[in-house]
């Protein structure tokens, strides 16, 4: 199945008409968010879920590994909360690992999805689902928070994620979570020569919107550039300690959507923020 058809199936099944420009609030992002993972859980999990894994935890379409990488340190006996899970093979990694994972989504049908691959392995990580604008959690809760390409670009107010993980986490833990890189929005989503020419300015933070016919959003994605990144998280009460910036592995690597040999040569695909609640 090609990424066109993949997405044509969810749009079909939410009567998405085009695209729209205009400013989107947290409750619209948040019934888009829903009704778009929803509709699109079986064909995303069909399309990536050899590569993500069933017990694996892959930070990008970088192939960067938290077996590898070990961003979060070690989660031996440590509570970890896990934002966007999708379907979970990151918590079902930090779980194997012998950490306390909680995965969070706003999707039932990605989550279906995470229980399915908790049967299947035998981990598992407790699942639950939420906002990531609204943890439902006491303050001080976990050890590590993460989010590998999960709520973060989905949600209207990323300062209200930020303080909610800021809110929920230990002193010192840290918050790692990647996305795509804030320079990939100045170009088309196209992993060919069409996706190196500059089509909108870096500075537009008007979100990525698809609407049906009513003029109702059925997909949200929100734009920040890297400063918007970095001062929400300081508001926040969050220290970045590095940027990571990935590199394309070879031209061998699989094409991940947008992400191509081609495109990977020659600028970043995905951020990575490794970040910590101060002691």
């Amino acid at each position: 199945m090609s990424t066109q058809e993949r997405y044509a199936g969810a749009e079909d099944l939410l009567g998405t008409t085009g695209s729209a420009k205009r400013e989107v609030g947290g409750s619209e992002s948040r019934r888009a968010s829903i009704a778009w993972w929803d509709a699109d859980a079986d064909d995303y999990q069909a399309e990536h879920g050899a590569f993500l894994g069933d017990a694996d935890f892959v930070w990008c379409p970088e192939g960067v590994r938290e077996s590898e990488a070990g961003y979060l340190g070690d989660v031996t006996g440590r509570s970890v909360l896990e934002i966007g899970c999708g379907a979970a093979p990151c918590s079902r990694w930090l779980t194997a690992a012998g950490a306390h994972a909680v995965g969070l989504d706003i999707s039932a049908g990605m989550l279906r999805h995470a229980v399915a691959g908790n049967e299947a392995t035998g981990l598992r990580p407790a699942l639950l689902r939420a906002s990531a604008d609204q943890l439902p959690f006491a303050d001080a809760s976990f050890d590590a928070a993460c989010s590998a390409f999960g709520g973060v670009p989905f949600v209207a107010d990323v300062g209200a994620v930020f303080r909610e993980v800021a809110r929920v986490l230990r002193p010192g833990a840290p918050w790692v979570f990647s996305v795509t890189h804030p320079m990939r929005w100045i170009f088309p989503d196209d992993p060919g020569p069409m996706g190196l020419t500059v089509v909108q300015s870096y500075f537009d933070r008007t979100p990525y919107l698809e609407v049906d016919g009513d003029g109702n959003a059925t997909y949200v994605e929100h734009h920040r550039t890297l400063g918007d990144y970095v001062r929400q998280l300081a508001a926040a009460g969050l220290a970045l300690e590095d940027l990571v910036e990935p590199e394309w592995p070879g031209a061998e690597h699989p094409e991940w959507g947008q992400w191509s040999p081609l495109r990977g040569r020659l600028f970043p695909g995905t951020a990575i923020f490794r970040c910590r609640r101060p002691a």
